[in-house]
């Protein structure tokens, strides 16, 4: 799966703009009023703060420094929506989101729908300069970010509902994996990272394309199934300290884990929850929801490896003509998120985008059922800490 640029070539910036703010309504759009504001750990946000904070980036980088006419609609709303940009000023601690009972969710449509027509006249009349164009597509794009954060903060917050809500949400959560022969990677050098030449759009941290050497290795053609996993687990994975990097053995003692996320024993049968309920384990799906402790120990107990992320490009650009299948799950690789021979950060408060995050985190590949159409491609570097397990995280396997 090679997804392309959220900017179609058959896109006028102004379409763009509406279309990727039209996503994130419709993601929102079964939401009751008391689900905007709820907030049951720190790494999940409530869909009100996501709302604001993806409005105030277009506000305050685009509209504000290039639209001199332009009047702020709430003065305190960049105190509330700024996430994390230290050169912006101060900000909500992200630990706060779900106290901000005020604004008021309708107050928050009210400042979308403001922002959103000063947007598309400033879009449909103003001569961009190709850095203003630029910046606006990675608006965009973090805005894609941001709808599947939203996807699965939303479901973290009702998996966590001991009533375990059903909710229509544009996700098709039981996509199959296709089955595809394994790839085989030829030893030899390979070119990983973003090409310029090549166009597009990519993220800071996808430039510096560089050579790498890999000895030959072989990807699997499919992820790691519900039946698949439920063998480590059945075969007494979670209680044999042997699989488990030290600080993943720790973190699984200390948080009692004993199966995947939203994952529950009921009269005997494993049972999970999805956006149409709780619902028996699906044998056939690809696992879902585990963390990098868990992928690594699964591959271990299997006697095989998680794939490094150039191993994974590799095999997903280009590997003597058969690729690897993906999007279905975000990938665990065996590769810590590290900056790309020649790395730099932008000046001003863009350079904070990803730089300043390149310590003790995990890199992931592919894509997800929840990311937004367009908006991955194979040299896309996600990343996250080893522990983290709400987004749509799977697993391959890999062996030298």
């Amino acid at each position: 799966m090679i997804q392309h640029t959220v900017l179609a070539v058959t896109d006028t910036l102004p379409d763009a703009y509406q279309r990727v703010r039209s996503w994130t309504g419709q993601i929102c759009a079964s939401l009751e009023t008391e689900d905007y504001v709820v907030q049951p750990a720190a790494d999940i946000s409530p869909p009100k703060w996501h709302l604001g904070h993806t409005t105030w980036f277009w506000e305050t980088f685009v509209l504000v420094p290039h639209q001199p006419q332009y009047r702020i609609f709430h003065d305190d709303f960049s105190f509330v929506f700024n996430s994390y940009y230290e050169s912006v000023g101060r900000r909500v601690l992200r630990t706060q989101r779900g106290n901000l009972s005020r604004p008021t969710v309708a107050e928050v449509y009210r400042y979308r729908a403001y922002v959103d027509e000063a947007m598309t006249r400033f879009l449909s009349t103003q001569e961009l300069t190709p850095e203003l164009r630029n910046l606006i597509e990675l608006g965009l794009n973090h805005e894609q970010q941001h709808q599947e954060l939203l996807i699965t903060d939303i479901k973290y917050m009702l998996g966590h509902n001991p009533l375990f809500p059903e909710i229509e949400m544009p996700v098709n959560e039981h996509r199959m994996d296709q089955p595809t022969l394994p790839v085989k990677l030829p030893e030899g050098v390979y070119t990983i990272g973003h090409q310029t030449e090549s166009g597009g759009f990519c993220f800071d941290n996808e430039l510096g394309a560089h050579k790498v050497y890999l000895n030959g290795a072989t990807l699997s053609g499919q992820l790691v199934t519900n039946a698949d996993y439920l063998e480590f687990i059945d075969a007494g994975g979670y209680q044999q300290f042997q699989h488990w990097l030290s600080d993943g053995w720790a973190w699984v003692k200390a948080n009692q884990i004993e199966a995947p996320l939203y994952w529950h024993r009921l009269d005997g049968q494993w049972h999970a929850y999805t956006f149409a309920g709780l619902q028996p384990v699906d044998p056939d799906l690809p696992v879902c929801h585990v963390s990098y402790y868990e992928a690594d120990a699964y591959a271990r107990w299997r006697g095989l490896r998680l794939p490094t992320e150039a191993e994974w490009e590799a095999a997903a650009v280009d590997a003597g003509g058969h690729h690897l299948a993906w999007g279905l799950r975000w990938e665990w690789t065996g590769s810590a998120y590290l900056p790309y021979p020649g790395f730099t950060t932008a000046e001003g408060a863009v350079g904070e985008y990803n730089g300043k995050f390149m310590s003790g985190q995990m890199v992931l590949r592919g894509a997800s059922v929840a990311t937004p159409e367009g908006h991955s491609r194979p040299t896309y570097r996600n990343f996250f800490q080893p522990d983290k397990r709400w987004q749509y995280t799977g697993i391959r396997l890999a062996v030298s």
